[in-house]
């Protein structure tokens, strides 16, 4: 018998008009679900797009409201972001903007917060790498339990759009479950 296979997508700093309704209607038509770590300035921006999101059955997570650098960003202010978008995302789950978090950070987000990383992190903003190492990326990542994360905006618009449903096809053609992160 057949262990399921399982893997979670995720996409970063949406929503985002252009990008993140495509991105649903091709999950959608993939009958695949996956986790928007969102921006709180675009859910400010964009509550409809948010709540479609929902609607849809994805799951959502905090990726603060304005896209810090905790290395870079004082604590007080760091926190003071990642509340305010709080009050707009609904979630307990949060990825730090880069994947960068000082240790009292993350010590004092963990209380509140699941934190989230990642296995592949598939680079489709990059100029310096193409569509086709971008695919060979995520295949190759696609293991059981492994997250994968794109970028619901406008400048991995193009590479994402175009990948996507090949690698929504690998996925199923190797019949993983994309599923929730809870």
């Amino acid at each position: 018998m057949n262990a399921e296979k399982n893997i979670y997508l995720t996409f970063d700093d949406g929503p985002t008009p252009e990008v993140t309704l495509r991105v649903l209607a091709l999950l959608k038509e993939y009958n695949a679900k996956a986790t928007f770590f969102c921006l709180g300035k675009n859910v400010e921006q964009f509550p409809e797009i948010y709540n479609e999101i929902l609607i849809q059955g994805h799951a959502v997570g905090n990726h603060s409201y304005s896209h810090l650098n905790g290395w870079i960003t004082n604590n007080k202010k760091y926190f003071a972001d990642v509340n305010k978008a709080s009050v707009l995302i609904k979630s307990r789950l949060f990825r730090p903007p880069y994947g960068k978090l000082l240790p009292i950070q993350w010590f004092i987000i963990k209380k509140s917060y699941k934190i989230v990383f990642w296995t592949c992190l598939s680079k489709d903003y990059s100029e310096k790498i193409n569509e086709e190492k971008i695919l060979y990326r995520v295949k190759k990542a696609s293991k059981n339990n492994a997250v994968i994360v794109f970028h619901d905006t406008i400048k991995a618009s193009k590479k994402l759009l175009n990948i996507l449903p090949e690698y929504l096809e690998f996925l199923k053609s190797e019949n993983f479950n994309c599923v929730l992160i809870k």
